[in-house]
């Protein structure tokens, strides 16, 4: 991870490919005496006297020994990731072959690279920003088209060009507002007022979009949780399995036959959504179950949407209630769909008194469901509902989306140093508030590119990466 003792003056390696066998593997290494390092133990050419972006065939050797055959490409700064002198080599993917092969690179003067140490670099040398760096983990990471697309626009400079020139204008107001400062006596104003009015309003219009992105883009990133809650035999296994198409919990008469939580995950519409079928809520004084239970209890507080479930054929209006009323303790977001289930095992006017009973409730989302068909139409009104209730369709889907909390949390301080910026310029304040406020909104902002940061900041950062990005 991120330290000052790691010298930018080493040369670094490290395996570039996922671990285990397969057919190739590549590592990287960068720096200044990357092409020596790598000369020492590759032939049959010079690589130093080789141009850059050129790929060389060639063996690996230890002292007369050869260890593969691989393609070696180079890279000389600064046309590189890093910006340095770089050079990947390919050779096959036997994890003895990769070590083997690191072994003798660190053996001939290379260190083995941090996490994230070589996007780092990049950073460090100016070739992309800090919220850049972020988006090339993000990429690694994404798992889905839209995943893709926020990492994409972000890693192309998407949100911090915008962000550039904003902080490049507030930066020129400053100026003149402090210049005024030093002139304090005089009564004199060098920053015109109303136009710095109108670009603190032009930049409000900016982020707020943008803040209200984050819902969206952090569903896309990091899914949305939803535990599937109700009584012992109400139908939650059945239900998980029904949603993923596939006999992933097991199914029984018996009460209490869920002791732990089974998570599974699904797409719907490109989001995921994260399924967490609990024990039954019960009182019981089987210990293992209790686990189970007091596990299901912690979801509940965890969860972005409740699937409150029951039967609809045994449990009246009252339990149902009690339930609810438990389950609003625990989860305060209010995003919850109740099912009756087992509707198919009530005749007419049974189920128009439970379909009164749960309109009674005054919920957006409340229906029954379970047919002799299967549930095929009730599982598709489900998955529509889940996007509804976090009202995914009304997010901003524009071409610039936040998904990173970091970024949230920065523009969110910028925009409020520019609402007070905006009140001490109607209240006719001070420069001196005004000069504070606006660098409060400054820093805000460089810290999402890295025109502000820190040593821990970075640490969090690049401490997620793997090693070799």
């Amino acid at each position: 991870m991120y330290t000052r003792q790691n010298n930018p003056d080493d040369t670094i390696v490290a395996l570039a490919t996922a671990q285990g066998i397969g057919a190739l593997g590549i590592i990287r290494v960068s720096g200044k005496d990357a092409f020596i390092i790598c000369n020492k133990i590759f032939k049959p050419i010079d690589l130093t006297k080789q141009a850059s972006h050129t790929i060389h065939y060639g063996h690996i050797y230890d002292n007369e020994t050869i260890v593969d055959e691989v393609m070696l490409s180079l890279f000389r700064a600064p046309r590189s990731f890093t910006t340095e002198d770089s050079v990947e080599i390919s050779c096959h993917g036997s994890s003895y072959i990769l070590q083997q092969i690191i072994k003798l690179l660190v053996k001939s003067g290379a260190r083995m690279a941090g996490p994230g140490e070589f996007t780092l670099r990049a950073y460090i040398h100016g070739r992309i920003d800090l919220s850049q760096a972020e988006a090339v983990g993000d990429l690694i990471a994404s798992q889905n088209q839209s995943q893709l697309s926020i990492a994409m626009n972000q890693m192309r400079g998407g949100l911090s060009d915008n962000l550039k020139v904003l902080r490049e204008q507030l930066l020129n107001f400053v100026s003149l507002i402090e210049l005024e400062l030093d002139f304090g006596e005089e009564d004199v104003e060098f920053a015109d007022r109303s136009q710095l009015k109108l670009k603190v309003k032009e930049i409000q219009d900016y982020i707020h979009p943008i803040l209200d992105s984050f819902r969206y883009g952090n569903a896309i990133r990091n899914g949305i949780p939803v535990a599937i809650i109700g009584r012992p035999n109400a139908g939650k296994s059945s239900l998980l399995n029904k949603l993923l198409n596939d006999d992933r919990a097991i199914v029984s008469e018996i009460a209490g036959t869920t002791r732990d939580t089974i998570e599974e995950e699904m797409h719907i519409k490109g989001i995921s959504f994260r399924f967490i079928d609990t024990a039954g809520i019960r009182t019981t004084e089987d210990v293992v179950e209790r686990i189970g239970i007091d596990k299901a209890l912690k979801k509940i507080e965890q969860a972005q949407i409740i699937i409150y479930i029951f039967d609809a054929s045994i449990l009246g209006m009252e339990g149902v209630k009690k339930d609810l009323d438990m389950i609003g303790e625990k989860n305060a977001t209010g995003n919850i769909l109740v099912l009756g289930n087992k509707k198919d095992l009530l005749d007419d006017a049974q189920l128009q008194k439970v379909e009164k009973g749960l309109a009674e409730l005054g919920l957006n989302y409340a229906f029954c469901v379970g047919t002799r068909e299967a549930w095929e139409n009730d599982i598709e009104r489900i998955r529509k509902t889940l996007f509804d209730i976090m009202q995914l369709d009304k997010m901003n889907t524009g071409e610039t989306i936040i998904s990173n909390a970091r970024h949230y949390q920065a523009l969110k301080e910028a925009s409020e140093a520019l609402e007070t910026v905006w009140n001490t310029l109607d209240a006719n304040y001070s420069s001196d508030i005004l000069a504070l406020e606006i660098k409060r909104a400054l820093n805000a902002l460089g810290e999402i590119t890295g025109e502000i940061t820190n040593d821990e900041i970075l640490g969090n950062i690049f401490g997620k990466f793997c090693i070799g990005k």
